[in-house]
């Protein structure tokens, strides 16, 4: 395509824009409170996924080693326990640090360990964590079943509901981003519809006098980038503010929280509400075309 060509098809597209100021107007605006809406709930999708992800990475069994095992018998066991596949971490607690763990979780409480006589009753327990988190149901039932292994424990019915939660998180996101996605697209695909419609004299003379689909096509395809694009900024500034002022806040009173840092993936948000705006405009003025102009 002809620069000279290309330069016709812009002025005409901000021609377009600027003789239906208040309409573009209005589109820009709800573009870029749909793209604003779409980022801030695409932050906190994020944001529960890394939660959920953070505490799936926390999700570890505990096998629970038989009383009276020599040495040999408890390093056989951990090396059943080694060979296990996707293994991310494995330690030894043995009983007399199970005990000091479990009088430091008292606190205040130390008469319940002075109740048990200065006996022992915990076990010797190999502690695992996994690189995917899935895994340690079926973990635990092989385990339980090793020479030696008195039972296992991670939490069987908290751990299930947290999955169950997460993937809900995910599927419920993904549903809602398409949703937002598809109401953007509607609304630009009626800015241009309407531009379409207002201009529809201008258009049959074009086609009378040759000119083609595409060059009928090119200036309202154009437009559709230009208001998504300019939807799309807005949208990325405001987003900006608002993570920039939930990461403070939450920096000040949750520090705990696992929040993602704003950079790089403040880069990474742009490049999406950016690129979807663009695209979703050239979307949503070939829908409206394809519908409305007999060409």
């Amino acid at each position: 395509m002809k620069p000279r060509t290309m330069k016709y098809f812009f002025k005409e597209a901000l021609k377009s824009m600027r003789r239906n100021g208040l309409m573009t107007l209005a589109s820009i605006s709800t573009v870029a409170l749909s793209l604003f809406m779409l980022g801030v709930f695409l932050c906190g999708v994020i944001n529960l996924n890394n939660m959920a992800a953070s505490l799936e990475n926390q999700v570890q069994l505990s096998v629970y080693l038989k009383d009276g095992l020599t040495t040999d018998q408890i390093m056989a066991v951990g090396r059943q326990v080694k060979a296990i596949p996707n293994l991310k971490h494995l330690e030894f607690v043995n009983k007399e640090q199970a005990m000091k763990e479990f009088k430091e979780r008292l606190g205040d409480q130390q008469q319940l360990v002075n109740a048990l006589g200065g006996i022992n009753p915990l076990p010797n327990s190999y502690v695992l964590t996994f690189e995917n988190p899935e895994d340690v149901k079926a973990t635990a039932k092989l385990v339980s079943t090793f020479q030696g292994v008195e039972s296992t424990h991670y939490g069987q019915d908290i751990i299930e509901e947290l999955f169950r939660v997460t993937q809900i998180i995910r599927i419920g996101g993904i549903v809602l981003i398409g949703f937002l996605a598809a109401a953007t697209l509607f609304i630009i695909s009626n800015t241009i519809r309407l531009t379409v419609f207002a201009r529809r004299k201008e258009i049959a003379i074009m086609k009378y006098v040759g000119a083609t689909n595409w060059f009928i096509r090119w200036p309202f395809v154009i437009e559709g980038m230009l208001l998504g694009l300019t939807g799309a900024i807005i949208a990325v500034l405001c987003v900006g503010e608002f993570y920039h002022f939930i990461t403070m806040e939450v920096s000040d009173s949750l520090a705990f929280f696992p929040l993602v840092p704003m950079f790089p993936f403040f880069y990474q948000l742009v490049g999406c509400l950016i690129g979807g705006g663009i695209i979703v405009g050239i979307i949503g003025s070939t829908i409206s075309l394809k519908q409305y102009m007999k060409v």
